[in-house]
């Protein structure tokens, strides 16, 4: 099992810019996938970035597209989430994830991922 721990949440104005990273015990390049989702209360877990470390895809929610960017620092064993021109609707509880993938597929579905971080909160003011 892969632990997960994600840091570097915090509060900042709107327009403003974050970068969230997760450390991950094991860094495997075959066959993983890791993901950044984010979670309000009251409602379902929201893939917003996704990337194959095997094959170099990429992914993102709409929502989030042109603003935010997931990378890797293999070295470091670390995932990272740079969110800019950040909105208050980012207001949400961030986790990232990780799950054993075939030929890079990026799935946003929360229940096919096996390792999860216990999240880091981001809250976006106006």
């Amino acid at each position: 099992q892969v632990q997960l721990k994600e840091s570097g949440g915090g509060s900042v104005q709107a327009g403003g810019s974050l970068t969230l990273s997760c450390a991950v015990s094991e860094w495997n390049v075959e066959g993983e996938c890791m993901a950044w989702f984010r979670q309000v209360p009251g409602k379902e877990r929201q893939a917003i970035a996704l990337i194959s470390f095997e094959y170099g895809n990429l992914s993102y929610a709409d929502s989030v597209k042109g603003r935010f960017a997931i990378s890797q620092d293999s070295a470091k064993k670390t995932l990272y989430l740079r969110m800019d021109s950040l909105k208050p609707e980012d207001t949400a509880m961030y986790y990232c994830a990780a799950r054993s993938c075939i030929r890079g597929y990026l799935d946003r579905y929360p229940a096919r991922y096996q390792d999860w971080g216990q999240g880091t909160q981001v809250t976006v003011s106006s």
